[in-house]
């Protein structure tokens, strides 16, 4: 049976995008065109879900908003005569059921996941972070790749990796391979955050998993760690250690991942997108070199 069903969470307060996110959640921050939750969801169709649950929190209503369909506003391009720009709103004619559930203690990634429990039940399924796009534009299908070697190798857990900078491994989760390392790998083990002496890789959780439903028994068992959230890393390596088969993508260079947590980070992301936009980027190129030159 094809994995239809995608859970995305997006509980999270956004912090480090202060005051931009007072008041609107960080996935709906424009990168380029689009909010960031837009990008995610567009992969993930191309991809093949149907289903999406959305694990949510306060203040994060204009994501439902967002994928609503806005009769009124199709009705207005129409009687205006801007029938050209009904194609920016064709997102909302996906193919694509749409679920909220809240998150009502915020209780870390792994608890949000265990959150999807009573909407997932016994099946596998997708899980993508709403504030990570891979690959400029949505050009990313591992999500699709990797579901396909999920089925193929009957895997527990299925998870995208990129290479960092070895000196920025302490930042991330980081793969131990089982084997020399190829584009697909079994994965051994994955350490949160170590040293950069300890790291047994740069390969770095790249916000993109296939899992089964075994990953709900090692969430309930997990217990709670720094400032009381359930990690999501614990539960995958408890799953592993219990037997379970781990496979490792690695990112290719075009999927690399844009995370929008915090300005730098965000900043080169809206850069980046708004220049390789077809109609304006050409424009906007020039713009910022006159500006360079000039400083």
């Amino acid at each position: 049976m094809p994995i239809d069903i995608a859970v995305v969470p997006v509980a999270g307060h956004g912090t480090r995008l202060l005051p931009a996110t007072k008041s609107q959640p960080k996935e709906m921050l424009p990168v380029g065109r689009k909010p960031v939750v837009q990008y995610i969801v567009d992969e993930l169709s191309h991809s093949g879900v149907k289903r999406l649950l959305f694990i949510t929190g306060p203040g994060k209503t204009s994501i439902e908003n967002h994928f609503d369909l806005n009769p009124e506003l199709i009705a207005l391009l129409r009687e205006t005569g801007k029938e050209e720009q009904l194609q920016e709103l064709a997102f909302e004619r996906q193919q694509m059921e749409y679920f909220y559930t809240r998150q009502r203690r915020q209780l870390g990634l792994g608890h949000a996941v265990l959150c999807a429990e009573p909407f997932v039940g016994s099946q596998p399924f997708v899980v993508a972070l709403g504030d990570s796009i891979l690959g400029v534009n949505t050009k990313s299908n591992v999500v699709e790749r990797m579901v396909a070697e999920f089925e193929r190798t009957n895997a527990d857990v299925v998870i995208a990796f990129e290479e960092v900078p070895r000196e920025e491994v302490v930042h991330y989760g980081i793969a131990l391979p089982r084997e020399p390392v190829g584009d697909i790998f079994e994965l051994q083990d994955v350490i949160e955050k170590p040293s950069v002496a300890e790291a047994p890789s740069n390969l770095a959780v790249a916000a993109r998993y296939v899992f089964s439903p075994s990953i709900f028994a090692a969430l309930a068992k997990t217990e709670p760690g720094k400032g009381g959230e359930i990690q999501l890393t614990d539960a995958i390596r408890r799953v592993l250690r219990e037997g379970g088969k781990g496979i490792g993508f690695k990112l290719s260079h075009e999927e690399r991942r844009f995370d929008i947590g915090n300005f730098e980070s965000y900043y080169q992301s809206f850069v980046e997108f708004a220049l390789a936009d077809p109609d304006y980027g050409p424009k906007l190129k020039q713009f910022v070199r006159g500006l360079l030159d000039n400083s």
